[in-house]
């Protein structure tokens, strides 16, 4: 241990005290040194921040990514089901009717509920929640 350094805040008669450091050589003699204007402002050290400035951008668009994708790929596959609907799909609708479709006009869906009746509904191809021929 070569440099040993005590720091400590020396007593003045002035408003404003200064801080002065003392180096303790080998021989235990304190060498006092005391800044030659008390009056200075303290100069302050550029300390590393603890996370790079450049990750956060990164993770913000990663988040972003993915809490918009999971979304659009699930869209993206019901779109491609309703337009894969032919004729004779047995289909589920969002309201747990099962159905048989009897014909496809469009955008609306005629579906066959009840074989004994012949009760026949008409939906909305965005009512159908899935195709259980497929299943």
């Amino acid at each position: 241990m070569d440099n040993v350094w005590i720091l400590a805040q020396a007593e003045s008669n002035q408003g404003r005290s200064g801080i002065t450091s003392e180096r303790v050589t080998e021989e235990n003699e304190a060498v006092t040194t005391v800044p030659s204007d008390p009056n200075a402002a303290p100069t302050q050290q550029k300390t590393k921040p603890l996370i790079p400035l450049w990750i956060l951008p990164v993770l913000i668009l990663v988040m972003v990514f993915m809490l918009f994708r999971g979304p659009q790929k699930q869209k993206q596959q019901r779109k491609q089901m309703v337009q894969s609907l032919k004729k004779n799909d047995r289909v589920q609708t969002i309201g747990g009717i099962i159905g048989t479709i009897v014909n496809i006009k469009g955008d609306e869906i005629t579906l066959k509920v009840d074989e004994s009746n012949n009760t026949k509904i008409t939906v909305v191809s965005s009512a159908i929640g899935k195709n259980m021929s497929k299943d």
